[in-house]
């Protein structure tokens, strides 16, 4: 290639990367659609590194060449993957597995990495914050109607899952006994990460309480796996007697949820009373709370997991501060940690092996889909008056994923003498359980009759907020403020603006029509959706079924509390409180809170 023509090259591709900065501008500031603007930069990037790489193998570079291609490449198949992740409904790790799975020892870029040890420590940390995460984002008062299904599916469940599968492994595969009921073990805890990412890209809300059924027993069911797997190993090795395993089950409990509690109401009362002076602080201290419930019981033979589950679902259902926050950010570390787990399976497996366990694994995963799991499902919930559709869908909804991807690489590392390479059939089931099942959720919900498009698949979160639709805006009226010195009848405002309060001095007034704004007045007005501000404190209080407040006034509640309601949301109205005015059941009081007063101590007085 002469000077020339590359230079004009270099200037075509120069040209090609400013368009691909202008068209993400143009994305960002929402004058093209974001998905629009991302497929045609994708395109663009992968047209220059692939016409780079054409470059370089022309010049005998052929390192540079393929380089380019295999970036070229990835950028391609990770876009495609997210594409149809977002339509279909598959969770976007399955990209991550193949990621690991072309920068492995048997992939195309061929990084050595056998080290199931290492593999192992990390993941076990990972698996940590993956079990926090599950109970600190279980909201308690949605999954409280189900909670004693989804305890029975966690133990009971388990259990029985493991020990069908195990003797389907060992009668029809003709595994060896302990090696068929370690693979029933490994593969009998459910995937809550997995199941609700579908559900949360599809708003797919669940009748019947579903969705909590399923976060909860898939948020709680790892501990049970992995006692049983502890349990296995323990036999394998010949390690155990029978009174050993009767010891080791209750210091696995009793260890798990005395440390657990004890740690939860700890960490709760440092919260609740102490102010860190650096912001996000309290997330750091919540994050070594939970590696310290891991690590406690654990070294005493308990269910660190188990622990671990309980101070998160406690903490996540405490009032304690910026806890909405702290629900994003163990949103975002599970996902983080999930994309390490899975890439790390990626990486320490070997496609060359696949074929050869893929008949083995197809076999045990038709079998969890389709008789496991439905007869376990089946055999819980109906006694316990589940309906038949309900029932179903739960029994298609027990994915495979990060935990028993965990105690597979646990199984490899501990065992000796394995006959069967569980870690990739392992692999595969994850595979198949997240793309089969995970894919066809929406579709199976459907079928079963079971999709409320009425009711929203974000209420068993605990990041989620009963919105008022209305968001408090703060104005000083001093000066030359229009305002001052008129009532509020005079003044000319849009219709659905509305004056909340009014702050004077130490004073705090419900406004109405004759309220006359004077100066020095902090005036505060809603306007569509909830947020305070400044150093206003508003907080919300929902009046549940059997409150003792339900046909009481609002003057009576004045009277006992320091809190003023200045808004009520009734269903879809905002009600404007007086004294006189009726407080109903499924109200949702909005309070004014003086600065003074911890915010975190309102709903429990």
């Amino acid at each position: 290639m002469n000077e020339d023509k590359r230079k004009k090259l270099a200037i075509v591709r120069a040209i090609l990367c400013i368009l691909v900065i202008v068209i993400v501008i143009l994305g960002w500031i929402e004058i093209i659609p974001k998905t629009i603007g991302m497929i045609i930069s994708t395109i663009i990037l992968c047209v220059v590194s692939g016409w780079n790489g054409v470059e370089a193998l022309q010049m005998k570079r052929k390192g540079a060449g393929i380089f380019n291609f295999v970036i070229c490449a990835l950028i391609l198949a990770l876009c495609i993957i997210t594409i149809i992740s977002n339509k279909i409904g598959v969770p976007v790790l399955i990209a991550f597995i193949g990621l690991g799975m072309l920068f492995g020892s048997d992939g195309i870029l061929k990084i050595p990495f056998e080290n199931y040890d290492f593999a192992e420590q990390i993941c076990t940390i990972a698996l940590i914050f993956i079990m926090f995460y599950g109970g600190f984002g279980t909201r308690w008062s949605e999954a409280k109607p189900v909670a004693a299904k989804s305890i029975v599916m966690s133990t009971v469940g388990v259990a029985a899952t493991a020990g069908l599968t195990g003797l389907f492994c060992h009668f029809i595969l003709k595994f060896p006994l302990w090696e068929s009921m370690l693979t029933g073990s490994v593969i009998s805890s459910t995937d809550a990460a997995s199941v609700f990412s579908i559900l949360r890209s599809k708003k797919l809300g669940l009748k019947e309480n579903t969705a909590s059924l399923l976060e909860m027993e898939s948020g709680s069911n790892d501990p049970c796996s992995y006692m049983l797997t502890a349990i296995i190993l323990s036999i394998m090795g010949g390690k155990i007697s029978g009174g050993a395993i009767v010891y080791l089950i209750f210091a696995q409990f009793a260890y798990g949820l005395i440390f657990g509690f004890v740690i939860a109401i700890g960490a709760k009362l440092v919260l609740q009373h102490f102010k860190f002076s650096t912001e996000g602080f309290d997330a750091a201290f919540v994050l070594a709370v939970a590696v310290l419930a891991y690590a406690l019981p654990s070294a005493i033979g308990g269910n660190g997991y188990l622990s671990t589950y309980i101070v998160g679902i406690i903490l996540g259902n405490s009032d304690i501060k910026n806890k909405k926050s702290m629900v994003h950010f163990f949103d975002g570390l599970t996902g983080l940690m999930q994309m390490l787990i899975f890439f790390l399976l990626g990486l320490l497996s070997f496609p060359s092996a696949l074929p050869k366990v893929f008949p083995t694994a197809l076999a045990i995963s038709l079998f969890l889909m389709l008789i496991a799991r439905p007869i376990v499902t089946f055999g819980i919930l109906t006694p316990m008056k589940c309906s038949i559709r309900q029932s179903l869908l739960v029994s298609w909804s027990g994915l495979r994923g990060a935990a028993s991807i965990v105690f597979a690489i646990m199984a490899t590392v501990t065992a000796e003498n394995l006959k069967n390479d569980i870690f990739h059939i392992v692999f595969c089931i994850v595979l198949i359980s997240i793309s089969l099942q995970g894919t066809l959720i929406p579709f199976m919900a459907k079928v079963f009759g079971m999709v409320d498009n009425n009711s929203n698949v974000l209420k068993t979160f605990n990041d989620y907020v009963e919105e008022l639709d209305v968001q408090f805006i703060k104005l000083t009226v001093q000066g030359e403020h229009p305002w001052k010195d008129k009532r509020i009848r005079e003044l000319s405002i849009p219709w659905d603006l509305l004056f909340v309060l009014i702050i004077r001095g130490d004073q705090s007034i419900i406004p109405n029509g004759k309220t006359k704004i004077k100066d020095g007045d902090i005036v505060v007005v809603s306007a569509p959706e909830y947020h305070g501000t400044g150093d206003i404190q508003f907080t919300e209080y929902k009046i549940s079924s059997g409150n003792k407040w339900i046909g009481q006034k609002i003057s009576d509640f004045a009277k006992v509390s320091s809190n003023l309601v200045i808004l009520i949301k009734r269903g879809q109205e905002v009600v404007i409180p007086r004294g006189p005015t009726d407080i109903e059941e499924n109200d949702v009081l909005v309070l004014h809170v003086p600065e003074k007063i911890d915010i975190t101590k309102i709903k429990k007085d």
